[in-house]
Formats: C-alpha cells, structure tokens, sequence
C-alpha cells in the first residue's frame, strides 16, 4: 500500500485488539481495514440501509406518494 498522510481514529482497546486479530502478519492496521472495506458487498449494505429507513419510518416509497 502507498504511504500517505496517517491519521488518528479514536477506538477502545476491545476494538483495536479485535481489528488486530483479522490482521495478517505485516499488515497495518489501514491494510486490515482497507482488505475488509474491499469485501463488504455494496449492494448488501445499501439493502440493510433501506430497511434501517422503512423501520423508521423515515421512508416513504414512491407508490404511497
């Protein structure tokens, strides 16, 4: 991965060592986290965005308009 500016993200120690146990040897922990952004399906996670609204009752689909 190319160096670039780093920055602090605030997090427990629970999450840190939690990060750290999907890690392989030699990663950084950006490397970790940049591998599992890499596999999130995007279409899964807007799928449960959607939902997360309808539950709210923040959404309102078009039909009903």
């Amino acid at each position: 991965m190319a160096q670039s500016t780093s920055t602090t993200i605030p997090t427990t120690k629970m999450v840190r060592d939690r990060l750290k146990s999907y890690g392989q040897k030699g990663e950084t922990y950006s490397d970790i986290l940049e591998r599992l952004m890499n596999t999130v399906d995007k279409e899964e996670f807007m799928d449960r965005m959607y939902r997360r609204l309808e539950e709210k009752d923040q959404f309102v689909s078009l039909d009903e308009i």
